[in-house]
């Protein structure tokens, strides 16, 4: 019996705007590299939030090790913890029914080796319940990721910019440029692909060569400062929304904001305390009797 004799609407097989109440999975990911097809990653570490992104068509959410900066008030993302991973990638499961959830390994979860990896990310898996994981590095990470894969766990690797490497790096430096530099990123993508990444974040890298890694790889490569050719793009949520403070109120070139929820907030915060220091609130309506 067809959707037309039902007059039930067919699903679309796209992931985002798909019609599919069921979880998406690292397959759906791979179809659509198959498909041409373009899909947006937000970042969330709560509930709320992410049933609101959940509810928008959001395919794909990262709970990020960007919360330490974004939601703990970290300066980097090297004090994040795997408990607390694990503590705000549960609520972002608890608040979805339709994304898939891929919670980071922090700094220090993984780097010890496979069997440190493996132990991690099942701890994430299983009392968090996210449906992938996700650790930075190419080649130097390339055993986690074999580990984690054949244990069962999908990964999402990130090459590039690798922020948990910040005192490294010595900054937030463009990746890519330069023929050593671009071997390198180009040897880090085709590594991890082999080693069973499902997809691929490329942070910072020049627009021309992550254009050339996406072209070589079957895997999707997921763009964050990466130019437009990459097959999906990421943002951290309070950026995207506005929420964020930069210093000097300078953004970073490759952030787009689509809404401004700092003003917003902050003018419904000081409506509520005007109301209450002006007597206005509670309203007798607000009151019971």
């Amino acid at each position: 019996m067809t959707s037309a004799m039902t007059g039930q609407k067919p699903a679309t097989p796209g992931l985002y705007g798909g019609t599919s109440s069921r979880r998406i999975t690292v397959r759906d990911i791979a179809a659509a590299k198959r498909r041409g097809e373009k899909w947006p990653m937000l970042t969330a570490y709560d509930a709320m939030t992410a049933s609101v992104f959940d509810e928008a068509g959001i395919p794909v959410m990262l709970v990020g090790d960007s919360m330490g900066n974004a939601h703990l008030g970290y300066d980097s993302t090297v004090p994040v913890t795997l408990e607390q991973m694990t503590m705000l990638a549960g609520a972002v499961v608890r608040g979805t029914r339709r994304a898939l959830i891929v919670g980071d390994l922090p700094f220090g979860s993984y780097q010890e080796g496979a069997v440190q990896a493996l132990r991690s990310a099942t701890h994430l898996v299983k009392e968090a319940g996210v449906g992938a994981v996700k650790l930075e590095g190419g080649e130097r990470s390339a055993d986690q990721i074999r580990l984690l894969v054949e244990s069962g766990i999908p990964v999402m690797a990130h090459v590039g910019l690798t922020p948990q490497s910040v005192h490294a790096y010595g900054g937030h430096p463009v990746q890519g440029r330069g023929e050593e530099a671009a071997q390198q990123l180009l040897r880090d993508a085709k590594a991890v692909q082999d080693a069973g990444a499902f997809a691929v974040v490329l942070e910072l890298v020049t627009a021309e060569l992550a254009a050339e890694v996406t072209r070589g790889l079957h895997i999707p490569t997921v763009g964050i400062g990466s130019g437009g050719e990459c097959d999906a793009q990421v943002l951290v949520w309070t950026d995207m929304a506005g929420m964020t403070e930069w210093p000097g109120g300078r953004v970073p070139r490759f952030v787009k904001q689509y809404g401004r929820l700092r003003e917003a907030l902050g003018d419904a915060a000081r409506a509520f305390a005007d109301d209450v220091v002006g007597g206005a609130y509670p309203a007798d309506e607000h009151s019971f009797h």
